[in-house]
């Protein structure tokens, strides 16, 4: 095993595990599976009772949603955590790849986008009116997968800023319900004023939830090629921008000796 595999998944590992202090598992299920939950519940129950749109309108933008949980606030605090142990320092003085160190702590988060997401959906099936069709489940599954890894990649711009900002939940915080209110998720995004749709546009969630909704209508994969492959897009470009944002301000950092100040 190469040094760059063993940081990958061994530092991933250590660091995802230290999210939740899994010394005490039990904080890991109120956060990640119950609340989550009760969003859902919430939305559905609030949309059923004004009579606004159906429970399915709501399951899938909110089960689609609550992937960035994990995303988001996992990358911000894994960055903002190292910081606050001040072990951020000696990590970033090692000689390992800095792509496998970012990457190692993505990829358990965006596994568990993906965990709260389907646990959402099968919830869903058994507690509110939500019975998608069997056909639909393989193209929905490709779906989350995408949206999960582009909430993800801006996770991570999140958690560069980390690297500035004093409390990187500066950032996360008013992102997340950002998300909520601006992705399409209780609220369709044609009915948003103009400039807010066009900054919806060019944010994870967006075009994934669309793509979902069509997909449990009933709509072949095929069909929502177009909205797939610009989610993926936007994952790559944010991606992109957190690689170059961690290694500038690791550099500026190291010259400016404000690495670990809070």
């Amino acid at each position: 095993m190469t040094a760059a595999v063993r940081v990958f998944f061994l530092g991933g590992l250590t660091s995802y595990r230290a999210l939740f202090n899994w010394l005490r598992p039990a904080y890991y299920f109120p956060t990640m599976l119950a609340g989550p939950l009760f969003q859902i519940l919430f939305f559905a129950y609030l949309g059923r009772s004004v009579g606004a749109e159906s429970d399915a309108f709501y399951v899938v933008g909110n089960a689609v949603q609550i992937s960035a949980m994990a995303g988001v606030f996992g990358m911000a605090i894994t960055i903002g955590g190292e910081r606050w142990t001040q072990t951020l320092g000696p990590l970033l003085a090692t000689p390992a790849s800095r792509i496998a160190i970012f990457l190692g702590r993505a990829v358990p988060n965006l596994a568990q986008g993906l965990l709260v997401s389907t646990f959402g959906f099968a919830m869903s099936w058994l507690l509110v009116d939500f019975d998608p069709p069997r056909s639909s489940i393989p193209g929905l599954a490709v779906i989350v997968l995408v949206t999960t890894t582009s909430c993800t990649a801006f996770g991570m711009v999140i958690g560069a800023l980390g690297l500035r900002l004093r409390d990187s939940f500066m950032i996360a915080n008013p992102a997340y319900f950002l998300m909520l209110l601006l992705c399409g998720v209780n609220v369709d995004v044609e009915v948003l004023p103009e400039w807010l749709e066009s900054i919806s546009r060019v944010l994870p969630l967006t075009h994934g939830i669309e793509a979902a909704r069509e997909v449990v209508s009933g709509a072949p994969l095929s069909s929502v090629v177009g909205l797939v492959r610009t989610e993926l897009v936007i994952a790559v470009v944010y991606a992109a921008a957190a690689f170059f944002l961690l290694r500038y301000f690791e550099e500026e950092s190291r010259r400016k000796a404000t690495l670990d100040r809070m």
